[in-house]
Formats: C-alpha cells, structure tokens, sequence
C-alpha cells in the first residue's frame, strides 16, 4: 500500500514539474527560439530565477547580436557553449583564436545561481569566468545532467523544444576543453512575441 502511495505521489510531483517547465515555454514574451540548421530550437527562459540574466539575454536577441554567432565550445556528453557576441559571429569579425573569451558591450552580471533547480538535460545555463560575477552573453545547453555545475552557474532557461536539433550540433576536440573547428552556429535568434 505504501509503495502504491509514493508511486501515486511521484507521478503528480512529476506532472507538477511538468506543467511548471510548460508555463514559463507558455509566455512568449520569456520564450526565445533559436534556428539551428536543422530547424527551431525553443527555450523557456527563466525569469523568476534570474531576472538580471533573462533580460541582458532579451536584449542581446533584441539586437540580433546571437545571430550568426558560432557553438565554439561543444563536449559530447555535457554541454554546448555559444553566445559570444565579440568574437564568434561568423559572418562579421569571427575570430577563432579569440572565440569564447568574449562577450558583449553590456556589463557583466552578478550571479543568480539557483539553490532549487538543477543542471540536467535541456537545462540553458550562463557561462562565466572565475569570478561568479563575470557572466554576460555567453550561455551553454546542457547534454547530459552535471550536478557540479549546480549552484555555480545561473540557470537561465530550458529546452522545452527542439533537443534533437541540439543533440545535433558539430562536436569539438575533447582533447581541446571541446573546441570545435567549422563550428555550427546559431543562424537567427527570437523572442517569440516578435515574430
């Protein structure tokens, strides 16, 4: 009987989180979509986590400065870094020695690393220096879970949409911290209420 009970409880906690993740891909004014080559990829940003981080975002897309700008850092198994607006755009000033050390005219960020969520599958997380406080427009998608990441790196949105597209993304040298020659990159990127 009890076992039935905590059965019964995981999967209403399981739709409880499933219909949270659902809401925040529901307002399209928090919902960015990113064209890969392979199609759209959606994400549901994470405001109530990191106000500061989700609106830096908004407005780097706001810009179009994601646009054109490369996945320079893809580890097969754990994550894909972009976003890297100074030197990773591929079609203006890409630069391949410099890419990832970049990031955008904004100032950095102070950290909203969250205390409930984790790094999983999907999760879109910000990356950032040494200093917890350096983040500024780069971001990564995770693979696959790192629970080291937890706590460390400010969760700023999830893949609600378009995971495979992800999962297909040009993979970089291990031997080289997944540094990736000919890199994909992300072709256009939108919120959705400006369509």
């Amino acid at each position: 009987m009890q076992l039935k009970k905590l059965a019964t409880f995981l999967v209403v906690l399981a739709g409880l989180v499933t219909a949270s993740v659902s809401a925040f891909a529901a307002d399209p004014e928090n919902t960015m979509i990113i064209t890969l080559k392979d199609g759209d990829v959606t994400v549901a940003l994470r405001p109530d986590l990191a106000p500061k981080h989700v609106a830096q975002i908004k407005k780097l897309v706001r810009e179009g400065a994601y646009d054109n700008v490369a996945f320079h850092r893809v580890i097969d198994g754990f994550m894909a870094q972009t976003g890297d607006v100074k030197f990773g755009n591929m079609k203006k000033g890409f630069n391949p020695q410099a890419v990832g050390t970049g990031g955008s005219d904004l100032p950095d960020l102070p950290a909203e690393f969250s205390q409930t969520e984790h790094y999983k599958r999907g999760v879109v997380g910000m990356a950032r220096s040494q200093d917890p406080n350096s983040a500024n427009s780069q971001f990564f998608i995770m693979f696959a879970p790192a629970s080291s990441l937890d706590g460390q790196y400010t969760i700023v949105g999830n893949v609600v949409s378009g995971m495979e597209l992800v999962d297909n993304i040009k993979k970089g040298d291990e031997a080289d911290n997944g540094t990736v020659s000919d890199p994909d990159r992300m072709i256009k990127v939108r919120i959705a209420t400006d369509k």
